[in-house]
């Protein structure tokens, strides 16, 4: 038991200089569960790694085709697609929300169906229709501006683009229609005040707003249209999937060519996934109180929590 003596300071009267409690020693909580899960988990993956290992698959083929050369140019091929296409559907996206906001009843209805359309019907469906156009449409006759046959003009780049971007433009209206009705509408009314038209409000004021709210699904569909991109081989547009089919179908070795398009898409997934957070972090700011760690952070600070708490004496 700790002695308790008491003093006289001037003004405040006896003042203990002694504590009758003990230092408080912190003992850190053992988790055994997570360490038993830990070795569960690493234990099935090197169960999965050994069963791979010990398959009937060619994995030399895999590093000799890996940076083929027909395998490059269908990987640049799905970037191209996946970027044009992205960029259509975001242009398509701003443009539709904006009508299906609209008080119009026209606009906002054609909005309406062209929304309904392109997302009640699967993108693979969506894909052959442009690419078999030529089979209602012979002939495109825009005169006297333009004329030529179907067959030439929807060529499988082209197929592949308006079945994708169309496709992607429906999406993308509802992502920024939400995104402008996270804006308080008290923003626009307070540009109308100041005299602002309406083009100029949604431009100046909603959309740098909403940005916060649109960016992360945005970067959610971009990733998932690079997946989708192989979905563009059946137009006869080669990409990723339909370069590496074709090598797989010369040389017998198809197993170990669809391992290298999934290793493709992995690296193209996981690229544009650190591009996403980045991009997300920049729009964060001034929303929230500290931004969110960065990769490297992250890691940083897993290490740091590895590390066994010192005892407190």
């Amino acid at each position: 038991m700790t002695e308790v003596t008491d003093t006289y300071d001037k003004g405040k009267g006896p003042v203990a200089t002694g504590s009758p409690y003990e230092a408080i020693r912190a003992v850190p909580v053992r988790h055994y569960g997570r360490w038993v899960s830990a070795v569960v988990v690493v234990a099935l993956l090197v169960w999965l790694g050994y069963a791979f290992s010990q398959g009937n698959i060619l994995w030399g083929t895999v590093g000799d085709k890996l940076f083929d050369h027909t395998v490059i140019q269908g990987v640049w091929h799905t970037i191209l697609i996946s970027v044009c296409a992205m960029a259509m559907g975001l242009v398509l996206g701003v443009l539709f929300a904006v009508m299906r906001l609209s008080k119009n009843p026209v606009t906002s209805a054609v909005s309406w169906l062209y929304i309904w359309f392109f997302r009640g019907t699967p993108v693979y469906v969506q894909l052959l229709m442009w690419f078999n156009l030529s089979l209602i449409f012979p002939v495109i006759n825009l005169m006297p501006l333009y004329k030529n046959d179907t067959v030439a003009v929807m060529t499988p780049f082209v197929a592949a683009l308006l079945g994708l971007g169309l496709n992607e433009g429906a999406y993308m209206a509802e992502i920024v229609r939400a995104g402008v009705q996270s804006v308080d509408y008290g923003q626009t009314e307070a540009a109308h005040a100041l005299g602002m038209t309406g083009p100029r409000t949604m431009r100046r004021i909603v959309l740098p707003q909403a940005m916060r709210v649109i960016i992360p699904p945005t970067g959610n569909e971009f990733i998932n249209m690079l997946k989708t991109s192989s979905l563009v081989s059946v137009v006869q547009y080669t990409e990723l999937l339909r370069s590496t089919s074709n090598i797989g179908s010369d040389t017998t070795a198809i197993m170990e060519m669809y391992f290298v398009a999934s290793i493709w898409y992995l690296v193209l997934t996981s690229v544009f996934s650190v591009g996403q957070y980045y991009v997300e972090r920049r729009f964060a700011r001034g929303s929230l109180r500290s931004l969110p760690l960065t990769p490297w952070q992250k890691v940083r600070a897993n290490l740091t929590t590895l590390r066994r708490p010192k005892v407190v004496a």
